[in-house]
C-alpha cells in the first residue's frame, strides 16, 4: 500500500486516487520520461529526464555538472502518462483521462560502483530493453562525470483519471457532440544512423518494439 502523508494526499477528487502500491510500479515502469522537480538558488525548476527503477527505488543521472543534481535537500518527482482528451459538452469540464504519479523525498548521491553501474543499467534498459548488453559498456571516465541519485518511493502518491466526461446535468441536452479521444505512445520502424560504419541490420530488440501496426510504414 501507499503510505499517506500531507503531501500525498489528494484534497480535490479524492476518488482519484490509488492505494495499491503496484499501480506506482506499473505507471513508472510503463513511462519513458519523469520530471525532477529542484530548487536552485532559490528558483524551482522542472527538469525531464529518463530513469530506471530497481524495487523501491528510483534512479536518476546526469552529468556531474548538472546544478540540477548537485542542489541538496528535496526534490519533487513526476511521471505523467496522457491516455485520452476528454471533450465535454461545456468547456469547464474539459479534462484528461491519465495515470499520474508524485514522488517526494531527498535523494541520495550513489557512490557505491555496484549500485552505479546497476542503476546506470537499469536507466538505459528501462528506455531501450536489451541496449545495456549490445553496447560498449561507460569507461571509467565516462563513469565519473556521471551522476547518480537514488529516490526512495516511500513517500508517493498515484492519480488516475477514466471514463467519459463529467457534464452538467442540464448540458446533457445540448447538440453538442462529447466524448473522449484516446492517446497512446506508439513506435516507429528505427531510422539507421547515416554514420553507421558496417552494414548492420536492426537489432531484434530494437525492431521488436515497434509497433505492430507501424512496421509497414
Amino acid at each position: 500500500m501507499l503510505s499517506t502523508t500531507e503531501r500525498t494526499r489528494l484534497r480535490r477528487a479524492k476518488h482519484k486516487a490509488r492505494t495499491d502500491r503496484t499501480e506506482l510500479y506499473d505507471l513508472l515502469d510503463e513511462g519513458l520520461v519523469c520530471h525532477l522537480g529542484v530548487v536552485v538558488d532559490g528558483t524551482p525548476r522542472v527538469i525531464p529526464t529518463g530513469y530506471g527503477r530497481i524495487d523501491d527505488t528510483l534512479y536518476l543521472h546526469g552529468s556531474t555538472g548538472a546544478r540540477s543534481l548537485r542542489e541538496e535537500g528535496e526534490v519533487c518527482v513526476t511521471v505523467t502518462l496522457l491516455d485520452g482528451i476528454v471533450l465535454a459538452r461545456s468547456a469547464f469540464h474539459h479534462s484528461m483521462n491519465h495515470r499520474s504519479a508524485m514522488i517526494f523525498g531527498t535523494p541520495r548521491v550513489v557512490t557505491d560502483p555496484e549500485e552505479h553501474e546497476a542503476a546506470l543499467r537499469a536507466i538505459t534498459e528501462h528506455l531501450a530493453p536489451g541496449q545495456w548488453d549490445a553496447v560498449r559498456l561507460p569507461d571509467a571516465k565516462e563513469t565519473a562525470a556521471t551522476r547518480v541519485l537514488a529516490l526512495s518511493l516511500e513517500e508517493a502518491s498515484v492519480k488516475v483519471r477514466t471514463g467519459p466526461p463529467g457534464d452538467d446535468a442540464e448540458d446533457y441536452s445540448l447538440p453538442i457532440w462529447a466524448g473522449v479521444l484516446p492517446t497512446r505512445v506508439v513506435f516507429d520502424p528505427p531510422i539507421t544512423d547515416p554514420g553507421l560504419t558496417h552494414d548492420l541490420p536492426v537489432p531484434e530488440h530494437v525492431a521488436a518494439r515497434v509497433t505492430p501496426e507501424r512496421r509497414t510504414i
